[in-house]
């Protein structure tokens, strides 16, 4: 009875055949680099996943089981551009899906899918940990970028 949930999953598959040709085209020696988005972006996606799922969710409720069409339907929207911001090797993905796990647990464990809600919390922990990982790097990457150039050859020779 989460009739969006269900439809993620074709999405997956596609966008982790997209993320794995994009990590492999752009990845270097140091990995592909992480970056972020500014806080703005942030709070436009959200004000836009809250206006699609106010249009959307009252037809998911109407012509379907979903047992909570809006939570369900905002979650799915939330898991499309996580998805999306993983394959694109965003630092915020994590936080989208610590969310999205949080949130996940709940309606998981409200329909009684026990099993289910408890794989999401393993998910929570994995994301928790994804985004430790991943600040790590990309604040190696940004004092990278900012350190000073190491001399040439032909510097150090005058």
């Amino acid at each position: 009875r989460l009739p969006m949930q269900a439809a993620l999953q074709a999405y997956y598959v596609a966008m982790s055949a997209y993320g794995f040709w994009h990590w492999s085209r752009q990845s270097g020696a140091s990995g592909l680099p992480i970056g972020t988005w500014p806080l703005s972006w942030h709070l436009g996606v959200w004000v836009g996943i809250a206006a699609v799922t106010l249009l959307f969710a009252p037809t998911i409720g109407t012509y379907t089981q979903a047992a909570w069409p809006r939570l369900d339907t905002a979650t799915m929207l939330a898991s499309l551009l996580a998805t999306w911001m993983v394959a694109a090797a965003k630092l915020e993905n994590w936080l989208y899906w610590i969310v999205i796990d949080a949130v996940s647990v709940f309606l998981y464990a409200a329909q009684g899918l026990w099993f289910i809600a408890l794989l999401y919390a393993i998910y929570l922990v994995i994301a928790i940990a994804g985004f430790r990982a991943w600040r790590q790097r990309w604040r190696g990457q940004r004092a990278l970028a900012q350190s000073p150039a190491s001399p040439s050859p032909a510097s150090q020779r005058s």
